[in-house]
């Protein structure tokens, strides 16, 4: 039976890109136009795992796909890089002085306004998906209206390149993380990335006693994100990211911060697989 793998989005999507990188081809994909509506599917059973992203190197980080994992107690049990190539397609025929809007979703438009600020008079609408936004000016036949996404969604949906490699910096690169309902057994050997979550009395000097003792046990912070808790005003939590090299310096740091911190919680111990 072929492992259910949930993506946000569509066939043709990034999404469906690092699930067919990440995992063997024997998968079946559950295709969702929401990431509330991936995460409701994997709590319920009806995929095994999700593919989410959760950073993209020009955009910053996916706050909201944090605060999911987190509310919903999902694990992260690995990660995966894609380098994000942006391209603007239309209808074949279509010429660049016949768009007069351009759909797509809210990430990659914001990837590409350096090319989008050329035209001002094209309108930007903001949509669920890159993929699925193809395959709505195809099968809908939608003239005028110009999709931002893969190269495969072109191809996919018989789509023409008006503009290709439109995003603003071309190493760009976003960040996937693979959840699952229930932890996976990773050897300690292997574990040199966490994700983790704290939350700090609002003291003078309580941060920055815990990145000491990060750096004390080798830590390497790759990612610190704040963000409020809502129902108590002026206190935060923070969602770190660290690497290491011995599982032991680590389990260490894990000790001290359990200790430290107001609350504590491991969002995922997994392999680091940036180059």
């Amino acid at each position: 039976m072929n492992k259910i793998i949930g993506i946000q989005g569509i066939t043709g999507s990034f999404h469906h890109q690092v699930a067919q990188e990440y995992f063997d081809q024997n998968i079946a994909l559950d295709e969702c136009l929401s990431f509330e509506e991936l995460v409701d599917n994997l709590l319920s059973g009806k995929s095994d795992q999700a593919v989410m992203a959760i950073e993209n190197s020009i955009a910053g980080p996916i706050i909201p796909n944090y605060a999911l994992i987190d509310k919903n107690n999902l694990h992260i049990i690995g990660e995966h890089y894609l380098r994000i190539h942006q391209n603007l397609m239309a209808l074949k025929g279509q010429k660049m002085e016949d768009i007069l809007e351009v759909h797509s979703h809210p990430m990659a438009i914001l990837q590409c306004m350096e090319f989008l600020k050329k035209y001002p008079n094209i309108k930007l609408v903001e949509d669920k998906d890159t993929a699925e936004t193809a395959r709505r000016i195809q099968e809908n036949q939608l003239k005028g209206i110009a999709a931002i996404a893969s190269k495969t969604a072109s191809e996919m949906y018989d789509l023409e390149i008006l503009a290709p490699e439109i995003q603003t910096i071309k190493n760009n690169m976003t960040r996937f993380v693979i959840v699952k309902k229930e932890n996976s057994f990773v050897p300690e050997n292997e574990i040199n990335r966490a994700s983790i979550k704290f939350e700090l009395d609002h003291k003078r000097g309580s941060l920055a006693a815990v990145l000491n003792v990060m750096s004390d046990c080798k830590l390497n912070l790759t990612k610190i994100q704040s963000l409020p808790k809502i129902e108590t005003p002026w206190k935060y939590s923070f969602f770190v990211d660290v690497t290491f090299e011995k599982y032991e310096d680590y389990a260490k740091a894990k000790s001290l911060l359990v200790i430290m911190a107001e609350y504590f919680k491991v969002l995922g111990e997994y392999k680091n697989t940036k180059q």
